[in-house]
């Protein structure tokens, strides 16, 4: 065992290499020039186009309004990633890895929007077996580059391996609602099976729905609670900030249970966690916008700002500061979800610590079911719109909750290594999609801001622009 446990750390070390975060960092940069930093700075249109329609059904083609799409999307990033991975982040990579994680969803912003409008692009619309707009990066392979075979083996791989990172998720619960609450793990995992496999078994709506519920009253709730910390310990945010910074820059020395940590460290964890965190990269944003409405691709895109603004710069460093200001990073030997919540405990307490393990279990519930969605177009995708599909996806359920249920308690650090290798193969396939499709992108990009808003503007009814690959082929 010992002998895979070195084997999947060093594959890790390789993959989340100082290459992998250039290439990242480079992708994102040179997207944002070619987009004139618009999803970074245009702040009060995104948010107008965003957040500020939630309550909006959506106009043009589609399954589910643009938010619902988004909350869909925002239950894969908004996570144990926030709370555990940054947790992870800063065991191995000291605080400095916060500034990384910002730094890397800063020009993420322009990626995800990327995935988000080639999930538009590229999508069917499955009439037959689910009545469900739908894609990923299969669906691209197919219908951008005519790769076939090549999608059907993609495919298979994801709804095979894309269970497995889950395992992140329940390992995170358990050991959280173990060290708040004395819970035995397989009550914890029991709930969390029964539930999560509940929810999955409504389709799409159901999953949108609950999450459009879900996900913005945990976050809030969790924001406030962070927001406290940093309240309460106002007058150590300067030595807090300054430190941060230092550590994202300089090695860390070694103090009380925290290792020690070099820059190197800093990055790759940084970058890492934070792709983890908010997926700017790894493809999940086209599968869970494809099926959103909207008048034009672009404008969905902008969902892209939001859903890692959100994530990485208000979640990830509530949970960040938390753990910094109240000094448990190097006072305790604690990692993933333990460690937040021990942080948690010294800000307010019991209650404090109880909490914190109800909102990893929520934060976990909620990309557990995310998951499943991503998962299930790859299914969608193997077996076509066919009699097949339908019939295969109570299998498949059963199929995806094993992994959640029965593998948590295999060490966190190992869980990780495991999710780190898989979300580097998915960056890879994204930003290669990104690359060979960025004429279209641009297109798209080019024609919303130039053509299809200011004739809105001008108070004219431009059609909507939509596409269904299906329908394309068929004629």
């Amino acid at each position: 065992m010992q002998g895979v446990t070195d084997f999947l750390y060093s594959v890790d070390d390789f993959m989340w290499g100082s290459w992998m975060t250039v290439l990242i960092l480079a992708t994102g940069i040179i997207l944002s020039v070619c987009f004139k930093f618009r999803y970074q700075f245009r702040i009060g249109f995104n948010f107008k186009n965003t957040f500020a329609k939630m309550l909006s059904p959506g106009e043009g083609e589609g399954t589910v309004s643009g938010f619902r799409a988004a909350c869909t999307a925002l239950a894969n990033t908004v996570g144990t990633g926030n709370i555990s991975g940054v947790a992870t982040a800063i065991v191995s990579g000291g605080p400095g890895a916060l500034v990384w994680m910002w730094i890397s969803a800063f020009f993420g912003m322009s990626t995800k929007a990327c995935e988000i409008i080639i999930g538009q692009r590229y999508r069917e619309h499955y009439k037959e077996s689910m009545n469900e707009y739908v894609c990923d990066r299969s669906f691209v392979l197919k219908n951008a580059f005519g790769w076939k075979k090549g999608a059907v083996v993609l495919a298979v791989f994801c709804f095979i391996f894309g269970p497995w990172t889950c395992c992140v998720q329940t390992e995170a619960v358990t050991s959280s609602m173990k060290e708040a609450f004395g819970l035995p793990s397989i009550v914890t995992v029991i709930l969390i099976g029964l539930t999560c496999f509940f929810t999955i078994w409504g389709g799409l709506k159901r999953i949108s729905n609950v999450m459009s519920k879900a996900v913005p009253i945990m976050a809030v709730m969790y924001i406030i609670m962070g927001l406290g910390v940093i309240i309460l310990n106002f007058r150590e945010i300067p030595a807090v900030v300054a430190l941060i910074f230092k550590s994202a820059f300089s090695p860390v020395a070694a103090a009380g249970g925290f290792a020690g940590a070099t820059v190197r460290d800093a990055i790759q964890y940084g970058v890492a966690r934070g792709i983890y965190s908010n997926d700017a990269g790894t493809g999940y944003g086209m599968i869970a916008h494809a099926s959103a409405k909207t008048d034009h691709p672009v404008r969905q895109s902008l969902w892209g700002w939001g859903e890692v603004f959100l994530d990485t710069f208000i979640i990830c460093a509530v949970t960040a500061f938390t753990i910094i200001m109240t000094g448990s990073y190097y006072t305790s030997d604690a990692t993933s979800g333990a460690l937040t919540t021990i942080a948690f405990t010294h800000a307010y307490g019991h209650l404090g610590g109880k909490f914190t393990a109800i909102a990893i279990t929520v934060f976990a519930w909620t990309t557990i079911i995310g998951m499943y969605y991503t998962c299930e177009k790859s299914v969608n995708y193997a077996f076509g719109d066919t009699a097949r599909n339908k019939k295969m996806m109570p299998i498949y359920m059963i199929y995806y909750m094993i992994p959640c249920v029965l593998f948590y308690n295999i060490e966190a650090d190992v869980l990780w290594a495991f999710t780190d290798i898989l979300s580097a193969v998915y960056v890879l396939i994204t930003i290669f999609i990104i690359a060979a499709r960025h004429k279209e992108i641009f297109r798209l990009f080019s024609d919303f801001w130039n053509r299809y808003l200011p004739a809105k503007e001008r108070g004219e009814d431009p059609p909507y622009v939509s596409y269904d690959c299906s329908e394309e082929k068929g004629e």
